[in-house]
């Protein structure tokens, strides 16, 4: 059993909150429209969603910094119950406003809460066992939406309707469950990594007003700002895979049966991945080369074959055009396409995890990795937003999909240039195993990524930090 206040028994809970609150979220998600028939409310309510979520992860890292991870966390939580509740007053008005309203809310909350998951998953684990904590996480976190994904397709199995009112009711005591156990996390500063160091440095002047200041300078922060093609990105192909390709092109059921499959996908990508980024073998710059590599071979063979599926319909739903109407999976004929949202899983996942990997290269403390997952998570949902408009506003199907690949092609330079620039280790991570005299007269000053200082610049400033 992990000690309470180790790395992993604090990613384990994290692990279990967003199980039951974000992991259920993109299990309604995936089914297309949340389930219902008419995906444009959902759509609507995700725009606002990310909308309201760019902005509260902004300041998201500067709150778990005040705050600590434990209360918002949980507060939080209950965002993700109060949007599926919506849903059941939905199945009896079909009045999509309250629930676009709660779409907002949730918004808020979940941009908090990813802060501080970001912060647990990132910034605790040590050098060396960061990808493991992140795939560890994505595989607890996924089997959120996995199950998900098996109660409605359970319950529906021998209906083609909306989601019933028992369902939502399940998704909401799971999620109010999740609120329960964000309550056991501990205070970032009382967390020690099994060599002794700690995962956060002593800090002066952390008043509101340093706090604000640090969160702008992250927006001046040359890494930041290169990586923010690739956040942008990294949610984008949610509304075209989960609503103009699931939503779209399968019958109720299948969706269902679609989600088990790409969760499962992610679950097991994830191990993958992390078996290349965290191996002893090559330096940490030549693991990261190699999985972007395989990331963005990986992207791209997957859009070429969403864009042979594409090619076969313009419409959705009942009134689709694809050949034989909507697929089923008991239909042969379904095995293409249900195979292409598979492979879609494993470079969401891969994905994913790469870019939480990147942002913890940058750094080891955690009060520096909340203003740092704060600012990937608000660009993150900016892409987002704008994706579920295109969902929204009827954009073509084709249109969406060309979208999604010119991103992934646009981020790819910048994220290259990161990732062919990360040291073996951080310098604030090197400064932990420091006096707190040292640590303090360290962090009293601009704690940011040490990346773009050269060599006898960094030594400079450790020699001075020491002394």
């Amino acid at each position: 059993m992990p000690r309470y206040h180790s790395p992993l028994m604090q990613m384990l809970i994290i692990s279990g909150v967003c199980f039951l609150g974000p992991g259920m979220f993109n299990a309604l998600n995936g089914l297309g429209g949340a389930g219902q028939l008419d995906a444009r409310t959902t759509s609507d309510a995700n725009a606002a969603l990310y909308a309201s979520f760019a902005v509260a992860s902004i300041i998201g890292g500067g709150i778990v910094n005040m705050a600590g991870v434990r209360i918002p966390t949980a507060i939080s939580c209950l965002t993700y119950a109060l949007y599926t509740a919506t849903y059941i007053h939905y199945n009896h008005t079909h009045r999509g406003l309250l629930t676009i309203a709660a779409g907002a809310v949730l918004g808020v909350g979940g941009g908090i809460l990813w802060t501080a998951q970001g912060v647990i998953i990132v910034s605790y684990p040590s050098e060396n066992e960061k990808a493991k904590f992140i795939a560890i996480f994505w595989v607890v976190f996924n089997v959120g939406g996995l199950l998900g994904g098996v109660l409605p397709f359970a319950i529906n199995y021998s209906q083609s309707g909306a989601l019933t009112d028992s369902v939502y009711m399940l998704f909401v005591v799971l999620e109010c469950v999740g609120a329960c156990v964000a309550l056991m996390l501990a205070p970032p500063s009382t967390i020690v990594r099994d060599d002794g160091s700690r995962a956060t440095m002593p800090q002066t002047n952390s008043g509101l007003r340093n706090e604000a200041t640090r969160v702008l300078r992250v927006f001046r922060n040359k890494w930041m700002l290169m990586l923010a093609p690739m956040s942008f990105a990294s949610n984008f192909f949610y509304g075209y895979c989960f609503s103009a390709y699931n939503g779209a092109l399968f019958t109720p059921r299948t969706r269902g049966f679609n989600n088990l499959l790409y969760w499962t996908a992610s679950i097991i990508s994830s191990i993958a991945l992390f078996a290349l980024l965290d191996s002893p073998q090559w330096p940490r710059r030549t693991r990261g080369i190699y999985a972007v590599c395989v990331v963005v071979l990986a992207s791209c063979a997957v859009w070429a074959a969403a864009l042979v599926v594409q090619l076969r319909y313009s419409r959705g739903g009942d009134s689709t055009d694809y050949p034989g109407g909507l697929l089923d999976f008991l239909q042969t004929r379904a095995a293409g396409p249900i195979s292409v949202y598979f492979f879609m899983g494993v470079v969401d996942s891969w994905y994913q995890n790469m870019c939480y990997w990147i942002i913890g290269t940058l750094t080891c403390d955690a009060r520096t990795t909340a203003r740092y997952i704060g600012f990937h998570k608000g660009v993150q949902s900016v892409g987002a937003a704008l994706a579920w408009q295109l969902v929204a506003r009827d954009v073509p199907f084709i249109a969406q999909l060309a979208v999604n690949w010119a991103l992934l092609g646009v981020s790819l330079p910048s994220m290259a240039y990161v990732v062919m620039r990360i040291e073996d280790r951080a310098l604030d991570d090197r400064l932990m195993y420091l006096s707190p005299r040292v640590n303090k007269s360290f962090v009293s000053g601009d704690s940011c990524i040490e990346m773009s200082a050269t060599p006898k610049q960094k030594s400079n400033r450790l020699t001075a930090a020491i002394i």
